[in-house]
């Protein structure tokens, strides 16, 4: 009689000491009572992991474990086998000798799933070990269930209407009117591929989606951990305008307008969770290119102790927002992580008795407790209107999302100077370029150091994959470079290798990083006697501030990620 996978399990753990009887019995209650494989239970809370499990299990059974990340699975072979089969299964072919299949399993004793693919197949079974996250990637990689279906089922509907098949037509695209459109677009086909490409960035954990068109294709991107990449399947250039005009739908935006560019918003669940989409249109010149930026908010992270900057930075950030008045400015390029930087700024300060009042275009994250006013051109409000009428709310803090002109940053210097506490962002490069990017935009010396309390520069690194890092020793040029960086005698670091856990990049997630230029009483005179950016950055360094190349090499030292990624990221000294 074969036993079953949570026999296998009490042999394997408890009898091998892997696992107690009393946690093995707490799994089994949470089964009962939620569902879900044991497997998963036991890893969730902790008592082994999935590596672990895989081995204990292999030892056992006599079975095989296997790096499904190390196989290059051949089309056809995937054929064999219907993507449902694969799903339900957790099972995914990887070989075929003579009249024998290789598949990787999670579940290498589920008989009905071995009856079931042998009869499908017609082959004898060679089952291997895996974890489930593993097959489960390499089912979303190798099959593209729901694109292929979709594309399936809408061009069956095309066939039967030959004369429909014109209008997504390049040339006939013009030709339909709204109402066709609107019609077209809530067809389930359209949908579900639709819905593909928002799931897909949520599960690669992407900041953004970029929807471009080409000649003779659509190219779906994300931008997963600051890095753009390709998706593994793209819909046919027919669904082109259907696929922008449901995205169009969601947002509310004008779907008979191509000429213009359009932005909106819409929500999403996915798994329980609400994520937000905050969509562009812009016209280019085969068809319509959508930028969507994805705003996860379980994935966001409000608090200064925990966005990955230097202990010291972040007290130099926390002493500067005690302050009652002044302005904090946050600067770096577009996706940086400003905002994010300001917002947890203002619940580290937040009590009950304060009125703090953020003016954004667009709000990107609510905040219970505080004031948020979202300006842009549709709503007939703008900063310098918004922030006028808010100083006569009576704020102890205000929030400007970012300054952009002239007229901006002169009310912001005012209420700094007129006792509130003044946060923003700004396009510079380096904490003290931020200084005379004031001074540039029409802002007098001197009222830039009454104002101005900290300015601090921030990037997102790339984290290092912890499961598959290799260690190595600097040598040569590179370990020159460090010298001149003042890290002499540190040697070893870690490089990106690739795996299954990290989808093959070296890395996995992101984390902050910043420089921290805190307006001291000898700044301040330097900045009043209109002093350049070198001038400042150096006199800011003797001051005791560490430059964003200097933290990060000191996050490559501690293996959060890679030289390669700072050097990427951050700029040397200017000489």
């Amino acid at each position: 009689m074969v036993t079953s996978l949570r026999d296998q399990l009490t042999k394997v753990l408890i009898e091998g000491g892997l696992l107690t009887k009393e946690g093995f019995e707490e799994a089994l209650k949470i089964q009962k009572a939620e569902g879900g494989t044991l497997s998963n239970i036991l890893v969730d809370l902790g008592y082994i992991s999935k590596e672990e499990l895989m081995m204990a299990l292999s030892r056992h059974m006599n079975i095989p474990p296997i790096d499904i990340s190390r196989y290059t699975i051949d089309q056809k072979l995937t054929g064999l086998i219907p993507a449902k089969v694969a799903r339900r299964y957790k099972v995914i072919p990887i070989a075929k000798i003579g009249d024998f299949i290789t598949i990787a399993m999670a579940d290498p004793l589920n008989v009905l799933a071995m009856d079931e693919i042998r009869g499908l197949t017609g082959f004898k079974i060679s089952p291997v070990i895996a974890t489930e996250d593993e097959i489960e990637h390499a089912i979303d990689t190798h099959y593209g269930e729901v694109t292929h279906q979709a594309i399936e089922e809408l061009i069956r509907k095309m066939d039967k209407e030959p004369g429909k098949l014109e209008m997504i037509e390049e040339e006939a695209v013009k030709e339909v009117t709204s109402s066709e459109l609107r019609r077209m677009i809530e067809e389930a086909p359209v949908i579900k591929v639709t819905n593909m490409i928002l799931s897909e960035a949520i599960r690669l954990n992407a900041s953004d989606i970029l929807v471009e068109p080409q000649e003779k294709e659509v190219s779906i991107r994300y931008r997963v951990d600051g890095v753009l990449q390709e998706a593994t399947k793209f819909p046919p250039k027919s669904m082109q305008e259907m696929i922008v005009s449901r995205l169009k739908v969601m947002a509310s935006l004008d779907i008979a307008e191509h000429r213009l560019p359009q932005d909106g918003r819409f929500m999403a669940r996915f798994k329980n969770k609400s994520v937000d989409f905050r969509i562009s249109v812009i016209p280019s010149s085969f068809g319509e290119k959508v930028a969507l930026r994805v705003l996860d908010k379980t994935q966001v992270i409000l608090d200064l102790d925990r966005l990955g900057f230097e202990v010291e930075a972040a007290e130099r950030i926390k002493r500067a927002a005690s302050n009652p008045h002044g302005m904090i400015l946050v600067c770096g390029p577009t996706g940086c992580g400003k905002t994010t930087t300001l917002y947890s700024i203002l619940k580290y300060i937040d009590k009950p008795n304060m009125n703090i009042v953020t003016v954004e275009d667009p709000v990107e994250y609510q905040m219970e407790g505080i004031n948020q006013v979202p300006v842009g051109s549709e709503k007939k409000l703008n900063f310098v209107s918004a922030l006028r009428s808010i100083l006569r709310q009576d704020p102890d803090v205000i929030m400007v999302g970012e300054i952009r002109d002239s007229e901006t940053v002169d009310i912001a210097i005012k209420s700094a100077l007129t006792g509130h506490l003044v946060l923003s962002t700004i396009h510079t490069t380096t904490a003290s370029g931020s200084v005379v990017r004031l001074i540039n935009m029409g802002i007098e010396p001197f009222l830039i150091s009454s104002s101005v309390i900290a300015a601090a520069a921030q990037r997102l690194l790339r984290r290092v994959c912890p499961h598959c890092r290799e260690e190595y020793s600097v040598k040569g040029p590179l370990a020159d470079q460090l010298k001149r960086d003042g890290f002499k005698d540190v040697k070893k670091f870690y490089r990106a290798k690739g795996c299954s856990k990290c989808r093959k990049t070296g890395y996995l997630g992101r984390i902050g990083l910043i420089e921290v230029l805190t307006v001291t009483p000898k700044l301040r005179e330097l900045i009043a006697a209109k002093a350049d950016e070198v001038q400042i950055h150096q006199f800011a360094r003797e001051e005791g501030m560490r430059t964003l190349r200097e933290n990060g090499i000191q996050k490559a030292v501690e293996g959060i990620t890679t030289l390669e990624e700072v050097f990427r990221v951050t700029a040397g000294e200017k000489a």
